[in-house]
């Protein structure tokens, strides 16, 4: 199992009191490597976490077919799609397809999945909290027949 410790470098406010601006300029996008994600799949994050909020968020971007590899979040995950069908599966062999403005609330440490349909690319938005400065732990990518037996 493969911990994610990174963190977002980001300018911060001058006290607590004050608004933090995150421009799309100093943020992070990136394509989703693949020892993580099968097919092409684009990160683009929309805010870090901070010293107070222990969640961050990111615009994911599914090509057709396209998947993440099994993972859990130590603190829960929620997943809005924002463009197309996204559908996610879990270790018991539970499959949700949710659509535009759909979101879904994956609990802490469930093992799961997510991703696009066969036919047409997927974004959602995740925002995912921290635990213990940890976010997601990433397993074993998804095979190809979990994949197809989820999407039918």
């Amino acid at each position: 199992m493969k911990k994610n410790t990174s963190t977002l470098s980001v300018a911060s406010a001058e006290t607590d009191s004050e608004q933090q601006l995150y421009r799309a300029k100093d943020l992070q996008s990136f394509e989703g490597p693949d020892n993580l994600f099968t097919g092409k799949v684009n990160v683009d994050v929309v805010f870090p976490e901070n010293d107070i909020a222990n969640y961050s968020a990111a615009y994911v971007t599914f090509q057709p077919s396209a998947r993440t590899a099994w993972h859990t979040h130590p603190a829960g995950q929620h997943m809005i799609v924002t463009k197309g069908v996204a559908v996610t599966g879990t270790r018991d062999g539970k499959v949700l397809h949710f659509h535009e403005g759909e979101s879904v609330w994956c609990p802490p440490d469930i093992d799961h999945w997510h991703g696009a349909t066969p036919d047409a690319a997927m974004t959602h938005l995740v925002v995912t909290a921290s635990k213990d400065g940890e976010s997601v732990t990433w397993k074993e990518k998804v095979t190809d027949e979990q994949y197809e037996a989820a999407s039918q």
